[in-house]
Protein backbone atom coordinates (compact mmCIF):
# COMPACT_ATOMS: atom_id res chain seq x y z
CA UNK A 1 0.00 0.00 0.00
CA UNK A 2 1.34 3.39 -1.03
CA UNK A 3 0.26 6.61 0.65
CA UNK A 4 0.18 9.59 -1.70
CA UNK A 5 -0.46 13.21 -0.80
CA UNK A 6 -3.18 14.45 -3.14
CA UNK A 7 -3.66 18.21 -3.51
CA UNK A 8 -6.77 18.69 -5.71
CA UNK A 9 -6.06 22.38 -6.32
CA UNK A 10 -8.29 25.15 -7.69
CA UNK A 11 -10.55 25.61 -10.70
CA UNK A 12 -10.84 22.34 -12.57
CA UNK A 13 -8.32 20.78 -10.20
CA UNK A 14 -10.82 18.87 -8.03
CA UNK A 15 -12.54 17.47 -11.15
CA UNK A 16 -9.41 16.18 -12.86
CA UNK A 17 -7.98 14.96 -9.54
CA UNK A 18 -11.13 12.89 -8.86
CA UNK A 19 -10.90 11.44 -12.38
CA UNK A 20 -7.24 10.57 -11.91
CA UNK A 21 -7.85 8.79 -8.62
CA UNK A 22 -10.48 6.58 -10.25
CA UNK A 23 -8.21 5.73 -13.18
CA UNK A 24 -5.18 4.95 -11.00
CA UNK A 25 -7.31 2.86 -8.64
CA UNK A 26 -8.59 0.87 -11.63
CA UNK A 27 -5.05 -0.42 -12.27
CA UNK A 28 -5.22 -2.41 -9.05
CA UNK A 29 -2.30 -0.64 -7.38
CA UNK A 30 -3.21 -0.08 -3.74
CA UNK A 31 -2.99 3.62 -2.92
CA UNK A 32 -4.25 5.51 0.09
CA UNK A 33 -4.97 9.07 -1.02
CA UNK A 34 -4.08 11.57 1.70
CA UNK A 35 -6.18 14.51 0.46
CA UNK A 36 -4.90 17.98 1.41
CA UNK A 37 -6.20 21.44 0.52
CA UNK A 38 -3.90 24.25 -0.61
CA UNK A 39 -4.03 27.14 -3.03
CA UNK A 40 -6.15 30.17 -3.79
CA UNK A 41 -9.35 29.06 -2.04
CA UNK A 42 -7.48 28.19 1.15
CA UNK A 43 -5.53 31.44 0.94
CA UNK A 44 -8.71 33.50 0.61
CA UNK A 45 -10.34 31.67 3.54
CA UNK A 46 -7.44 31.46 5.97
CA UNK A 47 -4.63 33.70 4.73
CA UNK A 48 -2.36 30.65 4.53
CA UNK A 49 -1.34 29.53 1.06
CA UNK A 50 -0.09 26.18 2.32
CA UNK A 51 -1.45 25.06 5.73
CA UNK A 52 1.02 23.24 8.01
CA UNK A 53 -0.91 20.00 7.53
CA UNK A 54 0.06 20.00 3.83
CA UNK A 55 3.78 20.23 4.61
CA UNK A 56 3.39 17.48 7.22
CA UNK A 57 1.67 15.21 4.71
CA UNK A 58 4.25 15.84 1.97
CA UNK A 59 7.19 15.27 4.30
CA UNK A 60 5.68 12.06 5.60
CA UNK A 61 4.58 10.54 2.28
CA UNK A 62 7.25 11.97 -0.05
CA UNK A 63 4.99 11.41 -3.09
CA UNK A 64 2.59 14.14 -4.24
CA UNK A 65 -0.04 14.23 -6.96
CA UNK A 66 -1.19 17.80 -7.42
CA UNK A 67 -3.99 19.35 -9.42
CA UNK A 68 -3.60 22.81 -10.99
CA UNK A 69 -3.53 25.80 -8.66
CA UNK A 70 -4.32 29.41 -9.58
CA UNK A 71 -1.43 31.87 -9.39
CA UNK A 72 -2.31 35.60 -9.48
CA UNK A 73 -0.64 37.49 -12.33
CA UNK A 74 1.42 40.55 -11.40
CA UNK A 75 0.25 40.64 -7.78
CA UNK A 76 -0.71 38.52 -4.80
CA UNK A 77 1.06 35.40 -3.60
CA UNK A 78 3.86 33.71 -5.55
CA UNK A 79 3.34 30.45 -7.41
CA UNK A 80 2.62 27.52 -5.11
CA UNK A 81 4.28 25.25 -7.67
CA UNK A 82 7.51 27.23 -7.50
CA UNK A 83 7.31 27.34 -3.70
CA UNK A 84 6.99 23.56 -3.35
CA UNK A 85 9.70 22.89 -5.92
CA UNK A 86 12.13 25.15 -4.07
CA UNK A 87 11.13 24.04 -0.56
CA UNK A 88 11.72 20.37 -1.33
CA UNK A 89 14.49 20.87 -3.90
CA UNK A 90 12.54 19.14 -6.67
CA UNK A 91 15.23 20.05 -9.15
CA UNK A 92 14.16 18.12 -12.26
CA UNK A 93 11.00 19.12 -14.08
CA UNK A 94 10.36 16.35 -16.60
CA UNK A 95 7.71 16.83 -19.30
CA UNK A 96 7.18 14.19 -21.97
CA UNK A 97 5.43 15.43 -25.11
CA UNK A 98 4.07 12.73 -27.43
CA UNK A 99 1.29 12.27 -29.97
CA UNK A 100 -1.65 10.52 -28.33
CA UNK A 101 -4.24 8.35 -30.03
CA UNK A 102 -5.60 9.99 -33.16
CA UNK A 103 -5.82 13.47 -31.66
CA UNK A 104 -5.56 15.98 -34.48
CA UNK A 105 -2.28 17.87 -34.41
CA UNK A 106 0.05 19.67 -36.78
CA UNK A 107 2.71 16.97 -36.59
CA UNK A 108 3.05 13.21 -36.40
CA UNK A 109 5.97 11.39 -34.78
CA UNK A 110 6.39 13.85 -31.91
CA UNK A 111 8.08 12.02 -29.05
CA UNK A 112 10.35 14.18 -26.93
CA UNK A 113 11.05 14.86 -23.26
CA UNK A 114 11.99 18.21 -21.73
CA UNK A 115 14.35 18.25 -18.75
CA UNK A 116 14.01 21.66 -17.14
CA UNK A 117 16.08 22.84 -14.18
CA UNK A 118 13.47 23.61 -11.58
CA UNK A 119 14.93 25.63 -8.72
CA UNK A 120 16.92 28.63 -9.95
CA UNK A 121 17.23 30.93 -12.99
CA UNK A 122 14.80 33.90 -12.94
CA UNK A 123 12.27 31.72 -11.13
CA UNK A 124 14.37 32.00 -7.98
CA UNK A 125 12.21 35.07 -7.34
CA UNK A 126 15.09 37.42 -6.52
CA UNK A 127 13.41 40.70 -7.44
CA UNK A 128 13.67 44.22 -6.13
CA UNK A 129 12.11 47.59 -6.87
CA UNK A 130 14.90 50.07 -7.43
CA UNK A 131 12.45 52.93 -7.81
CA UNK A 132 8.77 53.30 -8.78
CA UNK A 133 10.00 53.24 -12.39
CA UNK A 134 12.64 50.51 -12.27
CA UNK A 135 12.52 46.86 -11.21
CA UNK A 136 15.30 44.25 -11.23
CA UNK A 137 15.10 40.47 -11.44
CA UNK A 138 18.30 38.52 -10.80
CA UNK A 139 19.10 35.43 -12.88
CA UNK A 140 20.92 32.77 -10.87
CA UNK A 141 22.69 29.80 -12.47
CA UNK A 142 25.02 27.57 -10.44
CA UNK A 143 27.38 24.82 -11.52
CA UNK A 144 26.07 22.30 -9.00
CA UNK A 145 22.40 22.64 -9.94
CA UNK A 146 23.16 22.76 -13.63
CA UNK A 147 25.21 19.58 -13.29
CA UNK A 148 22.50 17.53 -11.62
CA UNK A 149 19.82 18.40 -14.19
CA UNK A 150 22.27 17.67 -17.01
CA UNK A 151 23.12 14.30 -15.48
CA UNK A 152 19.41 13.51 -15.12
CA UNK A 153 18.81 14.30 -18.80
CA UNK A 154 21.78 12.27 -20.04
CA UNK A 155 20.96 9.35 -17.73
CA UNK A 156 17.42 9.30 -19.11
CA UNK A 157 18.70 9.41 -22.69
CA UNK A 158 21.04 6.49 -22.04
CA UNK A 159 18.39 4.45 -20.20
CA UNK A 160 15.82 4.91 -22.97
CA UNK A 161 18.27 4.31 -25.83
CA UNK A 162 18.07 7.83 -27.22
CA UNK A 163 20.86 9.10 -29.44
CA UNK A 164 20.89 12.85 -28.79
CA UNK A 165 20.47 15.47 -26.08
CA UNK A 166 19.74 19.04 -27.15
CA UNK A 167 20.84 21.76 -24.74
CA UNK A 168 18.96 25.05 -25.11
CA UNK A 169 20.33 28.39 -23.86
CA UNK A 170 20.84 32.01 -24.89
CA UNK A 171 24.55 31.82 -24.21
CA UNK A 172 25.44 34.18 -27.04
CA UNK A 173 23.89 37.03 -25.03
CA UNK A 174 23.99 35.91 -21.38
CA UNK A 175 27.55 34.72 -21.51
CA UNK A 176 28.05 34.25 -17.76
CA UNK A 177 24.78 32.61 -16.69
CA UNK A 178 23.70 30.73 -19.80
CA UNK A 179 27.37 30.32 -20.65
CA UNK A 180 27.87 28.43 -17.39
CA UNK A 181 24.84 26.18 -18.06
CA UNK A 182 26.20 25.37 -21.51
CA UNK A 183 29.70 24.72 -20.17
CA UNK A 184 28.27 22.25 -17.65
CA UNK A 185 26.28 20.45 -20.36
CA UNK A 186 29.44 20.06 -22.43
CA UNK A 187 31.36 18.70 -19.42
CA UNK A 188 28.63 16.19 -18.51
CA UNK A 189 28.31 15.06 -22.14
CA UNK A 190 31.91 13.80 -22.03
CA UNK A 191 30.74 10.98 -19.75
CA UNK A 192 28.21 9.80 -22.33
CA UNK A 193 30.29 9.30 -25.49
CA UNK A 194 27.53 7.34 -27.24
CA UNK A 195 25.22 10.38 -27.11
CA UNK A 196 25.32 13.44 -29.35
CA UNK A 197 25.19 16.83 -27.63
CA UNK A 198 23.40 19.38 -29.80
CA UNK A 199 23.52 23.08 -28.88
CA UNK A 200 20.62 25.33 -29.93
CA UNK A 201 19.79 28.93 -28.95
CA UNK A 202 16.32 29.28 -27.47
CA UNK A 203 14.91 31.58 -30.16
CA UNK A 204 16.12 29.25 -32.90
CA UNK A 205 14.78 26.29 -30.92
CA UNK A 206 11.28 27.74 -30.99
CA UNK A 207 11.46 28.02 -34.76
CA UNK A 208 12.93 24.53 -35.22
CA UNK A 209 10.25 22.94 -33.05
CA UNK A 210 7.39 24.42 -35.03
CA UNK A 211 9.07 23.34 -38.29
CA UNK A 212 10.00 19.75 -37.41
CA UNK A 213 9.73 18.57 -33.78
CA UNK A 214 10.53 14.98 -34.79
CA UNK A 215 14.23 15.97 -34.86
CA UNK A 216 14.33 16.19 -31.06
CA UNK A 217 14.45 13.51 -28.38
CA UNK A 218 15.69 14.92 -25.06
CA UNK A 219 15.79 18.68 -24.45
CA UNK A 220 17.92 20.00 -21.59
CA UNK A 221 17.35 23.58 -20.54
CA UNK A 222 17.01 26.19 -17.81
CA UNK A 223 13.91 27.06 -15.81
CA UNK A 224 12.38 29.90 -17.83
CA UNK A 225 13.16 28.45 -21.25
CA UNK A 226 11.84 25.08 -20.15
CA UNK A 227 8.55 26.60 -19.09
CA UNK A 228 8.11 28.36 -22.43
CA UNK A 229 9.22 25.39 -24.54
CA UNK A 230 6.90 23.05 -22.63
CA UNK A 231 3.86 25.08 -23.63
CA UNK A 232 5.09 25.44 -27.20
CA UNK A 233 5.58 21.69 -27.48
CA UNK A 234 2.14 21.03 -26.01
CA UNK A 235 0.70 23.02 -28.89
CA UNK A 236 2.38 20.63 -31.33
CA UNK A 237 0.30 17.66 -30.14
CA UNK A 238 -3.09 19.20 -29.33
CA UNK A 239 -2.69 21.35 -26.23
CA UNK A 240 -1.74 21.45 -22.57
CA UNK A 241 -4.57 19.09 -21.70
CA UNK A 242 -2.38 16.24 -22.98
CA UNK A 243 0.95 16.99 -21.27
CA UNK A 244 1.97 15.48 -17.91
CA UNK A 245 4.74 16.69 -15.64
CA UNK A 246 6.99 15.36 -12.89
CA UNK A 247 9.06 17.31 -10.37
CA UNK A 248 11.72 15.01 -9.00
CA UNK A 249 14.23 15.49 -6.20
CA UNK A 250 16.66 13.14 -4.50
CA UNK A 251 14.10 11.63 -2.11
CA UNK A 252 10.75 13.17 -3.03
CA UNK A 253 8.62 13.71 -6.13
CA UNK A 254 5.55 15.72 -7.13
CA UNK A 255 3.47 14.96 -10.19
CA UNK A 256 1.15 17.48 -11.79
CA UNK A 257 -0.52 18.46 -15.05
CA UNK A 258 1.31 21.04 -17.13
CA UNK A 259 -1.85 23.13 -17.58
CA UNK A 260 -3.43 25.77 -15.35
CA UNK A 261 -6.61 25.82 -13.29
CA UNK A 262 -8.97 27.02 -16.07
CA UNK A 263 -11.46 28.72 -13.70
CA UNK A 264 -13.70 29.65 -16.65
CA UNK A 265 -14.81 26.01 -17.08
CA UNK A 266 -14.60 24.91 -13.44
CA UNK A 267 -17.64 22.94 -12.31
CA UNK A 268 -19.00 22.43 -15.84
CA UNK A 269 -17.76 18.83 -16.20
CA UNK A 270 -15.88 19.84 -19.37
CA UNK A 271 -12.28 19.49 -18.23
CA UNK A 272 -9.92 17.08 -19.96
CA UNK A 273 -8.21 14.99 -17.23
CA UNK A 274 -5.66 13.38 -19.59
CA UNK A 275 -2.68 15.46 -18.44
CA UNK A 276 -3.15 14.65 -14.77
CA UNK A 277 -3.95 11.01 -15.56
CA UNK A 278 -0.66 10.74 -17.46
CA UNK A 279 1.08 12.48 -14.56
CA UNK A 280 -0.37 9.72 -12.41
CA UNK A 281 1.16 7.21 -14.82
CA UNK A 282 4.54 8.90 -14.33
CA UNK A 283 3.98 8.56 -10.60
CA UNK A 284 3.31 4.84 -10.98
CA UNK A 285 6.53 4.50 -12.99
CA UNK A 286 8.44 6.36 -10.27
CA UNK A 287 7.01 3.93 -7.70
CA UNK A 288 8.23 0.99 -9.76
CA UNK A 289 4.72 -0.01 -10.85
CA UNK A 290 5.72 -0.31 -14.50
CA UNK A 291 2.88 -2.60 -15.56
CA UNK A 292 0.25 -0.28 -14.11
CA UNK A 293 1.96 2.72 -15.71
CA UNK A 294 1.85 1.04 -19.11
CA UNK A 295 -1.81 0.11 -18.58
CA UNK A 296 -2.73 3.75 -18.09
CA UNK A 297 -0.71 4.93 -21.08
CA UNK A 298 -2.16 2.24 -23.33
CA UNK A 299 -5.69 3.08 -22.18
CA UNK A 300 -5.13 6.78 -22.91
CA UNK A 301 -4.00 5.95 -26.44
CA UNK A 302 -6.98 3.70 -27.02
CA UNK A 303 -9.57 6.10 -25.66
CA UNK A 304 -8.10 9.05 -27.56
CA UNK A 305 -8.15 6.99 -30.77
CA UNK A 306 -11.95 7.07 -30.68
CA UNK A 307 -13.28 10.42 -31.98
CA UNK A 308 -16.44 9.85 -29.92
CA UNK A 309 -14.41 9.72 -26.71
CA UNK A 310 -12.66 13.08 -26.70
CA UNK A 311 -13.38 16.12 -24.58
CA UNK A 312 -14.35 19.61 -25.73
CA UNK A 313 -10.82 20.99 -25.84
CA UNK A 314 -10.02 18.36 -28.48
CA UNK A 315 -13.12 19.02 -30.55
CA UNK A 316 -15.37 16.42 -28.95
CA UNK A 317 -18.39 16.50 -26.67
CA UNK A 318 -17.49 13.97 -23.98
CA UNK A 319 -17.70 15.19 -20.39
CA UNK A 320 -15.03 14.72 -17.73
CA UNK A 321 -17.16 12.04 -16.12
CA UNK A 322 -17.75 10.17 -19.38
CA UNK A 323 -14.06 10.29 -20.31
CA UNK A 324 -13.16 8.91 -16.88
CA UNK A 325 -15.68 6.09 -17.24
CA UNK A 326 -14.22 5.17 -20.63
CA UNK A 327 -10.71 5.15 -19.18
CA UNK A 328 -11.69 2.94 -16.25
CA UNK A 329 -13.57 0.52 -18.53
CA UNK A 330 -10.61 0.32 -20.93
CA UNK A 331 -8.15 -0.41 -18.12
CA UNK A 332 -10.40 -3.14 -16.74
CA UNK A 333 -10.66 -4.67 -20.21
CA UNK A 334 -6.89 -4.55 -20.68
CA UNK A 335 -6.43 -6.24 -17.29
CA UNK A 336 -8.76 -9.01 -18.42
Amino acid sequence: MYTVTLIPGDGIGPEVAAATMKVIDATGVAIHWDIQSAGEAVYQATGALIPPSVFESIEKNKIVLKGPITTPIGKGFRSLNVHLRKTYDLFANVRPVKNLGTVKSRFDHVDLVIFRENTEDLYAGLEEMISPDEAHSIKVITRSKSTRIAVAAFDYARKTAKTKVTVVTKANIMKFTDGLFLEVARDVAKNYPELILEEVLVDNMCMQLVMDPSKYQVILTENLYGDILSDLCAGLIGGLGLVPSANIGTSMAMFEAAHGSAPDIAGKNWANPTALILSGAMMLEYLGETEACNLVRTAVDQVLSDPLSVTRDLGGTVSTTEFTQKMVATIRELRG
